[in-house]
């Protein structure tokens, strides 16, 4: 009865058509969009208040929790950093020999003093191991990324990139991205020995690589299609080169990752403190760096679950030299 008054309404106001069979069907359109409006309109305000209850439960938790942003940071983007006590040697010269770095544009680009001595990876040999921390941790995606995309690599020959879109290399973040090299990114992909694997070593990169994933986007670093996957082959390879177990490879990568997305792994050690009882330094690496954690898709699913943090920056690695 309501419906057949709404429409009388309406025929009264609306302007005349001539044929009658139009007019209904003019006035039913209009009375299809005004209802789905009024469907858009209730599912967005619906929407926000279920987000705004979220946001006051995540709020009332974490404040309940005991947890504090400060100590989240210190467990997972401790200040110290984190130590790879691998032996980098003439590495960053080989890059530079090899052209996937180009000096002038690294000395251009961390012309800062903060920089300097990290400059020195590139110019000298340094028996040394690397430290990935908050204020270097750009100079390092930049510098294992060069690494990833020039070393010769089953990865990137036999994987995914190499075999489905062996003509579409150029067009990925991770090979068009990169403008700090002294060659264009396809003619330095997988060209160079920087470090000397074997078949078998090969082979144990693929399968390590293929459990490490990065919350910019779903794939793993077997598909290093950004910087942040490119860059973490460079690392694993280094470091299987030089017989490092599979554990602490996969514990090198969660610190580097989690200082390129330290958002990410301060909500992911908050859920996992809070909602499986399990403290950051218990949590398995491979676990955590693995698709239902640490792909976009799964961090996204996290998120969900445990709201916004207070307190805590926004934010994540650029995908980008």
């Amino acid at each position: 009865m309501k419906f057949k008054k709404i429409i009388q309404t309406i025929n009264k106001n609306v302007p005349h058509i001539s044929a009658k069979k139009n007019k209904r069907f003019f006035i039913s359109v209009a009375i299809g969009v005004l209802g789905f409006a009024a469907i858009i309109i209730a599912t967005a305000s619906i929407t926000y208040y279920l987000t705004i209850r979220a946001n006051a439960e995540a709020i009332s938790a974490f404040e309940k929790s005991g947890i504090t942003v400060e100590s989240l940071a210190e467990k997972v983007i401790p200040q110290e950093g984190y130590t790879v006590k691998l032996n980098w040697g003439d590495t960053g010269q080989k890059l530079v020999e090899s052209g996937a770095i180009d000096l002038q544009k690294y000395k251009d680009n961390y012309g800062d003093d903060r920089y300097q001595q990290l400059m020195t990876f590139i110019t000298d040999t340094k028996n040394e191991s690397i430290t990935v921390n908050a204020e270097n941790s750009y100079f390092w995606v930049n510098t294992l990324w060069a690494l990833g995309l020039v070393q010769k690599s089953d990865v990137l020959e036999k994987g995914i990139m190499g075999t489905e879109y062996k003509d579409e290399i150029g067009n990925f973040a991770s090979t068009g991205g990169w403008t700090l090299g002294a060659k264009d990114a396809v003619t330095l992909y997988s060209s160079v020995n920087i470090v000397d694997l074997t078949t078998e070593q090969q082979q144990r990169v693929a399968k390590i690589t293929e459990n490490i994933y990065r919350p910019c986007c779903g794939n793993s670093a077997a598909f290093p299609d950004c910087n942040h996957g490119m860059a973490i082959l460079g690392l694993v390879e280094l470091m299987v080169a030089q017989g490092f177990s599979d554990q602490e490879i996969y514990e090198a990568s969660l610190a580097f990752n989690s200082y390129w997305f330290p958002q990410t792994y301060a909500d992911l050690a908050y859920y996992f403190e809070t909602k499986q009882d399990t403290v950051w330094e218990d949590v398995d690496p491979k676990t955590v760096l693995g698709q239902a954690y640490s792909s976009g898709q799964g961090y996204a699913r996290i998120k969900q679950e445990i709201g916004n943090i207070p307190g805590l920056q926004s934010g994540g690695g650029s995908c980008g030299a």
